[in-house]
Order: structure tokens, then C-alpha cells, then sequence
């Protein structure tokens, strides 16, 4: 046997169980968001009703789409998930579309910013790493204490994850578990214990009241189409909180009885995960005002609208717990983008392993390492992760990214309707859940949304579009290099 042949292993190991794979799930979806973006959607649609209708919808259609998804992981469990549904459905310029922009802004961005999200929380509790200490500048480019233990962070849990998988799911499991019991916690909390009747009065007496706010703090009523717009555009960070579910897709080649295992973690994470958010809004709306001042002093004054940099967990935990709350909420979000980050790490190099396997990525790519893991995958991803996070240009990114998740998203779920006439005759151990109408009415919802964006929010809509766009001559460059 030859040193190289010595060295990789030819096929992955499956230890990932049902289990593991929910924890997957759930670990993936759970970030900073569900701590912060409640204020912008409350400033975006006014009342609590219909920021509770914003996340409800959100859970009720990505709920949709992870059953959808089960129809293709059971016929397809394979690494590479949905790069592998996508190239069967259509072809494999389709699917390259797709691992393009997984590589270059999805998969890549999502990670640069979580990490940067748990280093600013680090540096609630460590100024060392607070992103106002720069230790270096040159002109307008500076590196801040956050973007170094960012980029830590990031290998760190990829150094992990080329142990194997054994290791990655140990991480996972952990901090999913830790990071869902903590938020159990505040939930109760908020719910039972550090209720503001008043509050709560309030928030009821103004619940189904639309409005929105602007940057310069003006208020505009909303009403009819207006109100549909707005409540569109809202849902991109429920969308974006919410995202991820797919990723255990991509690890198929890892997961015990993947046919079987995969359909059922992504209907089982994805529901509880919906329920979780849902009933921390809810928390958040028994201890503090939808509607609130950006000038009160302190946080019962400031309300949900305008919690300090958006930070509506922090918030809550301040009342709930005093000065120490903000320590607890930083904590609790360490914890909870720390695993979040994982989960990602470990899942999207699967995918760039498929397409190697394609020859539409490096070569090396396609390789398993002694662990049965795409050792050069994960590094090729923790690289440009980092420059992600050193170029500042990921929160950006992340603003053109839910288009492009939904595109994708879209096409996939059409692809059932493909495959069930181009391949009627497949083995499928589970089928779509209400196929063809709430495949369908995905699709349509999807759709809406995107044109929704593209209306109101062209700043950041049509960058997503065209960082998708951008694949078509890179895939004929490949091509024609290969």
C-alpha cells in the first residue's frame, strides 16, 4: 500500500444517529438571531401580533421545506445533499450554481459572522477581544481584537472537525444541548416568573397595530398593500434565523439509516425550533414594550423597538437578572454561536467534497482523510472563512444572502415535482408531505417574498441575485480548465 493510499480513507463513517442528527439540526438553526433581530422586525411591522405572525409564518414554511426535503434525502442520502438533489433534478450546471454561491457567500459568510458575533459577546465578558480594541489599521482597513478570536474560533472547530465526526457531533451535541436548555430557561423565566403585567396589557392593547419606523425615526401607518410589503421584507430575519435546517442533508453519508434518519430530524428540529422561537417572542413580550423610545435611559423605556444595538435578549435578561444579565445573555450567546458555528463547519464541507467528486471544485477537495473526513474541504472553507471575517464584509454578505438561500430553495423543491416524472420509479422511503399543494404553496410563498425584496429592498436584493449570477462564468472557466 502506498503512503498516500496510507493516509485517506475511502469511504465516511456513519456515526451520526437520530440524535446526532436533530442535534444537528437544531444546533445549526439556533444562533445570535433569535437575541436580536425581534427588533427590527417590531420596528418593520409594529405590534406583537404581527411580529409573532412574522416568526410564525417563517416556522410554518421552513417546516414545509424540511418535510419537502425529507422526499429527496430519502431517495438521494448521499454526501452533498442538496448539491446532489439539485444536479439530479436539473444538471450539473444547476447544482454548481449553487455550490458557488454555498462556498462563496452562504455557507462561508454565515460562518465569518457567527464567529464575529461570538467574539463580540466574548468581549462583553473580555475587552481584550472587544471589537473597538483595533490592534491594527492601515488606512481605512483595521483588524480588531473580535476578527482575531473570530478567525480562532474557526479553526478551532475545524481542527476538531478533521478529528472526525465522532468529535464534531460530540461539540455539537453538547452546546445544542446546553445552548436549548439555557433558552428553556430564559423562556420560563419571561413567561412565569418576571412578568410585567402592565407590559403585557400594553403589548395586548397594541397587538394587531401596523406600523413602521425609519432610520430617521418617523412613524408610518400601515395598512393594506403597504402593510404586506412591509411584512415581507420583515421576514428576512426570521428567514435568516431560521436557516440552516438543510445542512444535515449534506452529512448524509455520515447519518445511521440516512433514508429513514434524515426525513425525521429535519421535521423534528426544525418543529422545535420553531416552537422555541415562537414562545421566546412571547417571552420577550411579557417582560418588555413592543413599542418603546429610542432616547428612554433605560431598557424598560428603550422596549423591544429599540433595544441597545438591537440586543432584545440582553434586554430581558437585564430585568430579569439586573446588571448581571448582560454577562448571562453574553454567555448564554457564546454558547449558543459557538455550537451554531460547529454545525456549519462540520456539514458544508460535505458539500464541497461532492462537488469535487464532480470535478467542479479542487480536486483535493474530494479526498477523505485517516478520520473519514474531507480534511481539505474543511481547511479550504476555514481559509476563506477567515478572510471573511478580515475583510468586515460579512454582515453585508449576510444581507444578500437570504435571496439567494430562497432561489435555491426553490429550485430544490421543484425538483421533486421533476423527479417524481423523470425517475417515477424510484425507491422513495418517504414522500413529500402534502405533495403537490404545500410543496407548491412554498414555492409560490418563496416566490413572493423574493419579488417582495426586489421591490422594496433592491439595495440588498440584487447583489444576492447577482452574487448567484456570478457562478455561470466561473462554472465555464472551470470547465474549460479542467
Amino acid at each position: 500500500m502506498s503512503q498516500s493510499s496510507a493516509q485517506q480513507s475511502t469511504e465516511f463513517k456513519r456515526h451520526l444517529g437520530l440524535f446526532d442528527s436533530t442535534m444537528l439540526v437544531i444546533g445549526s438553526m439556533i444562533g445570535s438571531g433569535i437575541f436580536i433581530v425581534s427588533a427590527d422586525i417590531s420596528r418593520t411591522v409594529g405590534g406583537g401580533g404581527w411580529v409573532l405572525l412574522v416568526w410564525a409564518l417563517t416556522g410554518v414554511f421552513t417546516l414545509i421545506a424540511a418535510l419537502s426535503y425529507g422526499e429527496l434525502a430519502g431517495m438521494m442520502p448521499k454526501a452533498g445533499g442538496q448539491y446532489v438533489y439539485l444536479r439530479e433534478a436539473y444538471n450539473p450546471f444547476i447544482a454548481f450554481l449553487y455550490g458557488w454561491t454555498l462556498f462563496s457567500v452562504i455557507q462561508t459568510g454565515t460562518i465569518a459572522a457567527v464567529a464575529v458575533a461570538f467574539a463580540k459577546y466574548t468581549g462583553v465578558l473580555f475587552p481584550i477581544v472587544n471589537e473597538k480594541n483595533i490592534l491594527f489599521s492601515l488606512g481605512s482597513f483595521s483588524i480588531s481584537g473580535a476578527q482575531i478570536l473570530a478567525i480562532i474560533s474557526i479553526w478551532v472547530l475545524t481542527v476538531i472537525n478533521l478529528r472526525g465526526v465522532r468529535e464534531g457531533k460530540f461539540i455539537q451535541n453538547i452546546f445544542t444541548f446546553t445552548k436549548t436548555i439555557a433558552l428553556l430557561g430564559l423562556i420560563a423565566l419571561g413567561l412565569f416568573f418576571s412578568g410585567n403585567p402592565s407590559v403585557l396589557s400594553h403589548n395586548l392593547a397594541e397587538f394587531w397595530h401596523s406600523s413602521a419606523i425609519s432610520s430617521d425615526g418617523s412613524i408610518t401607518e400601515l395598512a393594506g398593500l403597504a402593510l404586506l410589503a412591509a411584512f415581507g421584507t420583515a421576514m428576512v430575519g426570521s428567514i435568516f434565523s431560521s436557516d440552516s435546517w438543510n445542512n444535515i442533508t449534506f452529512t448524509a453519508g455520515e447519518v445511521k439509516n440516512p433514508s429513514k434518519t434524515i426525513p425525521i430530524s429535519l421535521f423534528l428540529g426544525t418543529a422545535i425550533v420553531t416552537v422555541l422561537y415562537l414562545l421566546a417572542n412571547i417571552a420577550y413580550m411579557n417582560v418588555l414594550s413592543v413599542n418603546g423610545s429610542p432616547n428612554a435611559i433605560d431598557v424598560a423605556g428603550r422596549g423591544i423597538q429599540f433595544a441597545i444595538s438591537d440586543r432584545v435578549g440582553a434586554a430581558v435578561a437585564e430585568i430579569i437578572f439586573g446588571s448581571g444579565g448582560v454577562a448571562i445573555m453574553a454567555a448564554l450567546i457564546m454558547i449558543s454561536t459557538f455550537g451554531c458555528n460547529n454545525g456549519i463547519i462540520l456539514s458544508g464541507s460535505r458539500a464541497y467534497y461532492a462537488m469535487a467528486k464532480d470535478k467542479l471544485f479542487f480536486p483535493k477537495a474530494g479526498t477523505l482523510n485517516t478520520k473519514g473526513v474531507p480534511a481539505t474541504a474543511l481547511i479550504i472553507q476555514a481559509i476563506w472563512a477567515s478572510l471573511l471575517c478580515l475583510s468586515g464584509t460579512y454582515n453585508a454578505l449576510l444581507d444578500y444572502v437570504v435571496t439567494a438561500v430562497l432561489i435555491f430553495y426553490i429550485l430544490t423543491i421543484a425538483g421533486i415535482f421533476i423527479l417524481r416524472k423523470k425517475k417515477p420509479d424510484a425507491e422513495r422511503p418517504y414522500k413529500a408531505f402534502g405533495y403537490p399543494f404545500l410543496p407548491a404553496l412554498y414555492i409560490a410563498f418563496a416566490c413572493a417574498i423574493i419579488f417582495d425584496l426586489i421591490l422594496f429592498k433592491p439595495e440588498t436584493t440584487l447583489p444576492g441575485i447577482l452574487l448567484v449570477l456570478a457562478g455561470i462564468p466561473v462554472y465555464f472557466i472551470w470547465n474549460k480548465s479542467k
